[in-house]
C-alpha cells in the first residue's frame, strides 16, 4: 500500500502519514502531481488511462499521481513518469509552473479531494516505452499537438480537471 505524507493547506508537513484508500482526515492534505511532457515539436505526450482504472478509465491525461512518503515533489514526478510510461527523465529538464489546493470542502468539483496539486512540465524528445512502465495504469499513450488535445477536451475525453493546460500549461511550451 501507498503512503504519502500529510501536509496543511499551507503546504507545512505534519509528521504524520497516511495510507492511500483511506479518508484523509479533515483539514488534512497529500501531495500530487500532474506531468506535462513537451517535445521539440511542440507536442505533449498524452495516454490513456487504463480500462481497468477505478475513476476515469479509458480517459485521457498527462502523466501524474501522488507523491509517496518522504519524496519531494520532482521526486514524485520522476517517478510517476517512469512508471506510467517507462521514459527516464531528468530533474534539469523539468519546470515547476504552479501548484494549486484542491479543497473538496470549499469546491464541490473536488468533492472527496484534499490535495495540493505541483503542475511540472518537461522537455523529452523521443518515443514513449509502455513496455519500460513499472505499472499497468496508462493503455495507450502518443504525442499530440495543443488542437488534438483541444478536441479530445472538446469531447469529453480528457479528464476535466485538466482544464487548465490551455492556459497555463500550452503557453509555457518549451520549443
Amino acid at each position: 500500500m501507498e503512503k504519502w505524507d500529510l501536509y496543511t493547506k499551507n503546504r507545512e508537513k505534519t509528521g504524520r502519514q497516511h495510507m492511500r484508500g483511506e479518508k484523509l482526515p479533515d483539514g488534512f492534505y497529500h501531495l500530487v502531481v500532474h506531468v506535462w511532457i513537451c517535445n521539440a515539436k511542440g507536442e505533449y505526450l498524452i495516454s490513456q488511462r487504463a480500462a481497468n482504472r477505478p475513476i476515469f478509465p479509458l480517459m485521457w491525461e498527462c502523466v501524474g499521481g501522488s507523491v509517496l512518503m518522504g519524496e519531494s515533489s520532482i521526486e514524485g514526478a520522476i517517478r510517476e513518469v517512469k512508471e506510467e510510461v517507462g521514459l527516464d527523465v531528468r530533474p534539469e529538464d523539468g519546470k515547476l509552473l504552479f501548484s494549486k489546493i484542491r479543497d473538496g470542502e470549499i469546491e464541490e468539483r473536488y468533492a472527496g479531494f484534499n490535495d495540493i496539486v505541483d503542475v511540472w512540465l518537461f522537455t523529452y524528445n523521443g518515443e514513449p516505452n509502455l513496455k519500460a512502465a513499472t505499472t499497468d495504469e496508462v493503455a495507450v499513450c502518443q504525442w499530440m499537438t495543443v488542437p488534438e488535445i483541444r478536441a479530445l477536451y472538446e469531447q469529453g475525453k480528457l479528464v476535466p480537471s485538466l482544464d487548465y493546460f490551455f492556459d497555463a500549461v500550452e503557453r509555457e511550451r518549451i520549443p
